[in-house]
């Protein structure tokens, strides 16, 4: 679907291209001059116009180059009962995609538009595996055998293809990130840009300007103007990271735009729209903070439509196993390794270690011990001393209660056994009585 500016003097050509273009599904917009087309591409981002070469009084080869200087991407094809080469020419020495002829057929406009849309659609996807280049991340491998998670990724992508806003909570390094972008690839929205602001990283100034943008002079160092992630990310997905750190006078802003899609430029007093689907995400206890009154209650409740808990790692030795098999191998092939896997040894280190860091630290973990391999397996010599030594923290006869000895004999057996009735034969009792205990220590 793409959003189409019609400019034509002659209202029954912007009756008929914008019946053919809605029929088609795409969104269109229809004004009969360059001072309204001006306007709307001001207000909203588009992806393609058609403008007649000849607008009334003015000329609609002016108007390819005013509309490319507001929106550099758009693709113009310029439509005339005037045609000549050279008129053809000059509209695209001054950026036109494409030049057609009146009385164009069904026929040519679907011709043109397919293919300025498969035009839009790689520029857009070229844009997001740049950004995807730019990030390395390891591929991200939503599975678990723990309830908690399948139940969190159940719900993720039961509502990814809604227009919900949803609300990403969990410690710090559970995967936030890759799971609100992972949403965005299992939504409608997935051939649409994903845009990501970290609310904590950037001043008040700093941070408004990347979210909505600012006209050129508006304060010091603005020496141009930034559209912003609103307007960059239209039809797709603003992922806000860390949102309870957003200052008190950008939540009311971003209250107005989640409830009417509005917004204003920094130094623009002109009110525009967008259609950009919210994620939000925190480790910060939002209740305590509405009481405190350091987060607005009422953009508390338009975030909490949806709210999804990421569970920590700890008492998740089979997810660490999984997770860090798949980061060997990302890290193996872009460090040009031909690793095997694990010894014995780091894997049941990996299992037992408690990940206060969660899925952030195991990443890094993995990435420094395919950096320092030499042979073909990951040793525990080559994980970080922490978490060899805490694997294994408890020894008998430290001084220690029998509950703290029985929890941590009862963590190294989960870790290093395949299932529960194993791990119940293993330590002599029946595996309603394992239950028992995992609950007691939370396991």
């Amino acid at each position: 679907m793409l959003n189409v500016l019609i400019v034509d003097d002659e209202i029954n050509i912007r009756k008929t291209l914008t019946v053919f273009m809605e029929s088609r599904n795409h969104r269109v917009k229809a004004v009969g001059s360059s001072r309204d087309a001006l306007a709307e591409a001001e207000l909203q981002v588009f992806d393609l116009a058609f403008v007649d070469l000849r607008l009334g009084t003015e000329s609609g080869l002016d108007l390819v180059c005013a509309l490319l200087n507001v929106l550099p991407r758009l693709k113009i094809v310029v439509i005339t009962a005037y045609a000549s080469i050279d008129t053809a020419v000059e509209a695209m020495k001054r950026g036109a995609s494409d030049y057609l002829p009146k009385p164009f057929t069904p026929g040519q406009l679907e011709l043109v538009t397919e293919r300025l849309a498969v035009v839009c659609d790689m520029e857009l996807r070229l844009a997001s595996l740049q950004e995807d280049l730019d990030r390395l991340h390891p591929e991200a491998h939503f599975t678990s055998r723990y309830p908690v998670m399948q139940r969190a990724l159940e719900l993720a992508r039961q509502v990814a293809s809604s227009e919900a806003v949803v609300l990403l909570r969990g410690p710090s390094g559970t995967g936030k990130t890759l799971l609100a972008r992972s949403m965005h690839n299992w939504s409608q929205r997935k051939e649409r840009p994903f845009g990501l602001i970290s609310c904590p990283s950037l001043s008040q100034e700093l941070l408004e300007s990347e979210l909505f943008g600012h006209v050129k002079g508006s304060f010091t160092g603005a020496v141009r103007d930034n559209p912003g992630r609103v307007a960059s990310s239209e039809g797709g997905t603003l992922f806000l990271d860390e949102i309870g750190e957003l200052p008190l006078l950008l939540q009311a802003k971003l209250l107005r735009f989640i409830q009417d899609r509005e917004y204003e430029r920094i130094g623009d007093h002109q009110t525009r729209k967008a259609d950009v689907r919210i994620i939000a995400a925190t480790n910060m206890d939002l209740e305590g903070a509405v009481k405190e009154r350091r987060f607005r209650e009422d953009l508390f409740y338009r975030l909490n439509v949806i709210q999804i808990e990421l569970p920590p790692l700890a008492g998740r030795p089979d997810d660490v196993e999984q997770l860090a098999t798949s980061m060997l191998k990302f890290f193996a092939r872009q460090n040009h390794k031909n690793l095997e896997g694990f010894t014995d040894a780091a894997l049941l280190a990996l299992r037992s270690y408690r990940w206060p860091g969660n899925v952030r630290e195991l990443r890094n973990a993995i990435e420094r011990a395919v950096i320092l391999s030499k042979t073909e397996r990951i040793g525990e010599e080559l994980l970080a001393g922490n978490i060899v030594s805490r694997a294994n923290p408890v020894c008998i006869g430290d001084p220690l209660t029998l509950d703290v000895i029985e929890e941590n004999h009862i963590r190294r057996i989960l870790a290093s056994t395949k299932s529960l009735q194993e791990a119940a034969e293993l330590l002599g009792i029946d595996q309603a009585t394992l239950w028992r205990k995992r609950k007691q220590y939370r396991i």
